[in-house]
């Protein structure tokens, strides 16, 4: 299931981006669409918000500290969708040097209320860090979910992300995972 990194035959990175609409609005701190607002990340005041998506949503139990690794450290790659002063999603992220080659950008936690699921909050919040990794030179962009998690693969497939490896028991509940990546250059 590896793939390989886009070749001389592959859309440059500049089609590649158009494709996926990251328009300079997807990069704006705050914007609003159909009564839900997108926000950047700005205070500690958030984080029990964001640890409440993430824990209703998603199989691996985070402790405190590892919100704050994420978010303390990358402020710039979290965001929130706002449903007037509900926080109703969220995606954390980071970027750094991978081997020493090259930035990668890591999506490390993306949660959408279920009451507010289908109104493509989990899209918006995925291309707003995306615009906010360019913006950081980011080279390609990777993350894992469970194999069994169809409505996450569609969404990251139609962005134009590729299944890149499949980890066997990679969650602590036995189910495996496939990283997929995303190259932006």
């Amino acid at each position: 299931m590896a793939t390989v990194p886009p070749g001389p035959s592959s859309p440059p990175p500049v089609a590649e981006l158009a494709r996926l609409d990251l328009s300079s609005s997807h990069g704006r701190a705050e914007e609003e669409s159909h009564g839900i607002r997108y926000v950047r990340y700005e205070s500690e005041l958030q984080m029990p918000w964001i640890m409440r998506l993430i824990t209703k949503d998603l199989s691996e139990p985070y402790s405190i500290y590892t919100y704050r690794y994420f978010i303390h450290n990358w402020p710039q790659l979290c965001f929130l969708a706002m449903v007037e002063q509900e926080c109703v999603g969220a995606i954390v992220c980071k970027l750094d040097m991978h081997k020493k080659m090259f930035r990668r950008g890591y999506i490390a936690m993306l949660a959408v209320d279920s009451k507010h699921r289908r109104k493509s909050i989990g899209t918006n919040l995925v291309k707003k860090a995306i615009y906010a990794m360019v913006e950081g030179d980011c080279d390609e962009v990777v993350l894992e979910t469970e194999i069994t998690n169809k409505s996450a693969l569609k969404l990251y497939e139609n962005l134009g992300f590729v299944r890149d490896k499949r980890l066997f028991r990679y969650y602590l509940n036995g189910v495996d995972a496939l990283r997929l990546k995303l190259w932006l250059r």
